[in-house]
């Protein structure tokens, strides 16, 4: 199927792998002008074709400078795809362990990130009557399921999206939101990252923790999510043609949540 995204110009942030990565190759594919976005430039991005920007999201004037320079890169934008985040604190601790400067830390990533950026472009894909597309968590549905920091972030994550949708639907912009359960990226895979500390804090080894999370979520499938997957979601709401999808709140879990 056509998606009707040739010579589009679209902005992926956190880019340089998991799902940011799949989404820019899908774009690519589809004949999108990309600028990924991301702060550090791998291998596997660079060759995707896409433009690539190196910058700091979770600081002030990051997401400003990012969008001049993908502006500069290919011209108005027509898309923008905020999926920059991260939650890979200690899986160990709770709501008390976090201080004020860890809450800061994790909303700047994975909420001002996202309001910056949006606020940058907005007025571009206004002109272009484009498209925003934010990658959430399953988190937002679930604050229990990870550091709260980091599940209350993303819970105003979504939010932000029915509210920006709401405002500037009626001028010509679509905003969705996209989230995802448990996806097969280095936040599991890392023996640093979450993952890893979650398996040191069960006693069991990463590969058994990976091999048993789909059951201890509720996975139907029986297996992770793979980031390709997440991204043609993410790639079929840039599409003109779900024109009509708007304000909505895409889950792709595998049904771990259990509530309409």
């Amino acid at each position: 199927m056509d998606l009707q995204l040739k010579d589009k110009a679209a902005l992926v942030t956190g880019a340089s792998r998991g799902i940011g990565l799949a989404v820019v190759e899908q774009l690519v594919a589809e004949g999108a002008r990309v600028v990924a976005v991301a702060r550090t430039g791998t291998p596997e991005l660079r060759v995707t074709g896409a433009d690539v920007v190196l910058a700091d999201l979770a600081v002030p004037g990051g997401p400003e400078q990012m969008v001049a320079a993908a502006m500069d890169a290919v011209g108005e934008l027509d898309l923008l795809i905020n999926n920059v985040g991260g939650g890979d604190g200690d899986a160990a601790a709770g709501f008390l362990d976090f201080d004020d400067d860890a809450w800061r830390s994790m909303f700047e990533l994975n909420y001002f990130a996202t309001v910056r950026a949006t606020r940058a472009a907005l007025p571009s894909l206004i002109r272009q009557g484009g498209a925003i597309v934010n990658v959430s968590s399953i988190g937002a549905r679930t604050p229990a399921g990870g550091p709260v920091p980091y599940t209350t972030a993303k819970a105003a994550l979504t939010a932000l999206g029915k509210a920006l949708a709401e405002e500037f639907g009626p001028q010509g912009v679509r905003v969705n939101t996209v989230s995802p359960g448990a996806v097969r990226t280095a936040l599991w895979t890392d023996p640093e990252m979450y993952g890893g500390q979650l398996a040191r804090k069960l006693g069991v080894t990463q590969d058994e923790l990976l091999a048993g999370l789909p059951q201890q979520t509720g996975m139907l499938t029986g297996r992770l999510i793979e980031p390709a997957e997440v991204a043609t979601l993410v790639v079929q709401l840039c599409s003109p043609l779900t024109a009509s999808i708007v304000g909505a709140d895409y889950v792709i879990d595998a049904g771990s949540v259990k509530t309409a």
